[in-house]
């Protein structure tokens, strides 16, 4: 039988994925909020706003009402901004059913309550089956067919490996994974450092100043996910280190135009204007500051990012912060557990 697949979300990347799995001869159709945009969608059969290049396959449907997206699916996926997720899932809460699946593929964590999704699913859906798909994966490079490798994680191995089935194709590698945490907060606190990388290429530095704000950044996202109950290695993973690379280097990437605009001088606001679609690093930028505060863990890289987006510091200001600071080692935990005998 085939499955039946509904993704609440029609932008880029909920796009990208419908795209992926209608090809695979699934039933797919996403749920859209604009009904105008649905009207253009299926006149021109192309997502223009969002993934202008790429032809929708005919058994793509769109829909504007979230009873029909989620009726009689297999699995649900969410791809909306995490901002907007708890609201979609409650006014989905009527229709999804226990034995859904549900894979989450946005990358936040929720400012009011410092939640990760899953954890928001948790809360209006218990008992779900629930995974992420997470990792180097930009929706334009998917659409096209680029070779991607991605991580599916669930507490659940089943699940995991479901998604993976489902997800994977001679171009799309889907490995599994059990760290649901370390996952959600690696696609979560890559956008921060990504912004960081921008703001670094608006200011006009060079390879240097990214190398050190990439390495760095990872070394303080690791430090919190091991605080909040993820594994340090999945931070050295697609997840982690993959997926940060590919989103401080990248055009494609949001986070690192959003944060270019920032270092030339335009103000926040403008920036998110100009990129005209959701840069999740803004408001991550924020729930990371605070965690980053409830768990006692210093995060230099996350604060003065923090610091530009939020109390209007100077960038230039910021950076020269992070150069003068304490002297450190390096590898301080490696030092202090040797009871610096080195």
């Amino acid at each position: 039988m085939t499955e039946q697949i509904g993704i609440l979300g029609g932008g880029s990347w909920g796009t990208a994925l419908g795209i992926l799995l209608a090809n695979k001869g699934y039933g797919v159709q996403i749920w859209l909020r604009d009904k105008n945009q649905i009207e253009e969608m299926n006149n021109s059969r192309i997502n223009k706003k969002y993934l202008p290049n790429t032809v929708l396959p005919s058994n793509l449907k769109l829909t504007n009402d979230l009873e029909e997206v989620n009726y009689k699916k297999d699995l649900i996926v969410l791809s909306v901004g995490t901002q907007g997720i708890r609201e979609v899932l409650e006014n989905s809460k009527p229709y999804i059913k226990r034995d859904q699946v549900i894979v989450n593929v946005s990358k936040g964590i929720e400012n009011k309550t410092l939640l990760r999704i899953s954890q928001i699913v948790e809360e209006i859906v218990p008992n779900s089956k629930y995974a992420i798909i997470s990792g180097p994966s930009h929706a334009e490079e998917v659409a096209k067919d680029m070779p991607t490798t991605v991580v599916s994680a669930s507490k659940d191995k089943e699940v995991a490996e479901y998604v993976q089935d489902l997800f994977i194709t001679p171009s799309f590698r889907v490995y599994t994974n059990p760290d649901v945490i370390g996952v959600e907060l690696g696609g979560a606190l890559k956008n921060v450092i990504a912004l960081g990388a921008g703001i670094s290429d608006g200011l006009g530095w060079g390879d240097n100043t990214k190398a050190a704000l990439m390495t760095r950044g990872i070394f303080e996202m690791a430090r919190l996910g091991e605080k909040m109950g993820a594994q340090a290695s999945t931070f050295l993973g697609l997840a982690g280190i993959g997926d940060l690379i590919v989103t401080c280097t990248s055009m494609h990437s949001r986070n690192r135009r959003a944060g270019i605009l920032i270092g030339q001088g335009i103000k926040i606001d403008d920036a998110i204007r100009q990129i005209g679609m959701v840069v999740e690093g803004i408001k991550t930028a924020k729930s990371t500051f605070e965690l980053s505060k409830k768990y006692n863990i210093n995060m230099p890289i996350t604060e003065e990012i923090y610091g530009v987006i939020y109390e209007g510091k100077d960038v230039k200001d910021s950076v020269s912060n992070l150069m003068i600071r304490d002297r450190k080692h390096e590898m301080e935990n490696i030092v202090l557990e040797n009871n610096n005998l080195w």
